[in-house]
């Protein structure tokens, strides 16, 4: 299992760790995953994923994981959550026609 967020596809960044005497040693600075169950209102359905704390925090701004990928644009997704996307866009435009 991968240490990226299943929806933003956030990842690990590399820097140093630097002492007293400015000695660097490198590091990297891991992301803050939680292991989730997001709910789609309009497919009625959960998903399971490991995302990251600032990615949950975003979705609750949006006001849940269907506005959310709603509002995102496709190109700062990930595969799976772009296929929630269009699973949930066919969805509404299936109940509006």
């Amino acid at each position: 299992m991968s240490r990226s967020c299943d929806i933003t596809g956030k990842k690990h960044q590399t820097g140093h760790n630097v002492s007293h005497s400015n000695i660097k040693s490198k590091r990297r600075f891991m992301v803050n995953l939680n292991s989730v169950t997001l709910f789609s209102e309009s497919l009625k359905r959960k998903f399971r994923m490991r995302i990251a704390s600032s990615t949950l925090r975003t979705i609750d701004k949006h006001g849940g994981l269907d506005q959310f990928l709603n509002k995102t644009s496709s190109r700062s997704l990930t595969d799976k959550a772009l296929k929630i996307k269009k699973q949930i866009e066919k969805n509404v435009s299936q109940k509006a026609s």
